[in-house]
C-alpha cells in the first residue's frame, strides 16, 4: 500500500506546476515538437525543455525522434481523464465559491428599516 502511496504522491508532484499542466492538456491533441509547444505556450514557452524532461521522467510523457526534432506525446491515455477530472474539480470549485460570494454579497445588502419614534429621540431629539 506504501508503494501506491508513493506512486501518488510523485504523479501529484508531477502535475504540480501549471506549465506542466499546459503541456499535458497540449499533447491531448496529439503529438507535438518542442517547438510547437514552445510557440502554443507563448511566454511560459521558455521552460518547455525543463518540464517535458520531468514529465518524460515520472513516465508521463513519450518520445518520438524524426531527424533531429523530437516529438512529445502522452504516455497513457488515462492522463487525459485525469485533466478531466481536475477540471470538474476546478469548476465545482468555482461554483461553490461564486454561490458564497453571492450569498455574503445578499446579507451585506441594507435592510430596509422601520423608522421609528426612536429614531427622533438621538441628539437633539423630539422630546
Amino acid at each position: 500500500m506504501a508503494q501506491l502511496q508513493s506512486f501518488k504522491a510523485e504523479l501529484f508532484k508531477a502535475l504540480s506546476h501549471p506549465t506542466r499542466i499546459r503541456i499535458l492538456e497540449l499533447l491531448r491533441e496529439g503529438e507535438k515538437g518542442v517547438t510547437q509547444l514552445q510557440l502554443e505556450l507563448g511566454p511560459e514557452g521558455s521552460t518547455v525543455s525543463q518540464q517535458l524532461a520531468i514529465l518524460r521522467m515520472k513516465n508521463l510523457v513519450e518520445t518520438r525522434r524524426a531527424g533531429n526534432a523530437i516529438y512529445y506525446r502522452l504516455k497513457d491515455p488515462q492522463i487525459e481523464g485525469l485533466l478531466d477530472v481536475a477540471r470538474r474539480i476546478f469548476e465545482a470549485h468555482v461554483i461553490e465559491l461564486q454561490s458564497l460570494s453571492e450569498g455574503e454579497v445578499a446579507s451585506l445588502a441594507p435592510s430596509p428599516r422601520k423608522r421609528t419614534a426612536a429614531v427622533g429621540n438621538q441628539e437633539g431629539g423630539y422630546g
